[in-house]
């Protein structure tokens, strides 16, 4: 994608297409069915926004945190993560760092409250283990904090301690929907057209 491209779509005056932008370009990858979660900072003011942007969508957020006039905003479809979260090897990962229960309302609610604390008293961005939310696989999370996020064999959307390969492959695809997203919201698709279809309950 070319750096033209990347300037225009976040020169735009308009709140709200500046969001829809940035929605488009640092999630094309979730809105394309392709990851179960995702999430970007935006300024506070554009969180009334996420609303009626995401309307007609199957597209959930939740605001982990605010902080100097930004928003961490976590993006998901229900049915999807809640499966996700359910599965053994997360389960069990995420037990270890204290969500006992992953009915997904209370995970999310645990994940916001580690967030914050990690923000305000260790001044660190994220706890680690916000990359299983984001199915980055657990083997790669696990590794990344057990070796403080060095020893990688590779990095790109997340740091890769195995399976380089399948790894590759999924970059690739992010980076494909990333271009697939971009040109159809270039063309004149709001998010609600690239997500797709409404989740049914």
């Amino acid at each position: 994608m070319t750096a033209e491209v990347v300037s225009f779509l976040f020169s735009e005056g308009n709140l709200r297409k500046g969001l829809q932008s940035q929605i488009i370009f640092q999630c094309a990858a979730f809105l394309k069915g392709i990851k179960t979660a995702s999430m970007l900072n935006v300024k506070q003011e554009e969180c009334r926004d996420l609303e009626q942007v995401l309307c007609g969508t199957d597209i959930k957020y939740k605001i982990l945190s605010e902080k100097k006039g930004k928003s961490l905003v976590f993006l998901y479809r229900r049915n999807r993560l809640s499966a996700y979260l359910k599965q053994k090897e997360v389960r069990a990962f995420l037990q270890h760092y204290g969500y006992a229960c992953l009915n997904l309302e209370r995970a999310l609610r645990r994940l916001s409250r580690r967030v914050q604390h990690y923000a305000s008293c260790q001044n660190l961005d994220f706890p680690h283990e916000i990359g299983v939310f984001l199915e980055y696989p657990v083997e790669d999370v696990r590794c990344f904090i057990e070796h403080g996020g060095n020893e990688a064999v590779m990095s790109g959307y997340w740091k890769v301690y195995h399976n380089p390969r399948r790894a590759r492959m999924i970059f690739l695809a992010y980076d494909k929907a990333r271009v697939s997203a971009v040109n159809e919201y270039l063309a004149g698709r709001t998010v609600r057209e690239i997500a797709g279809y409404r989740e049914r309950n």
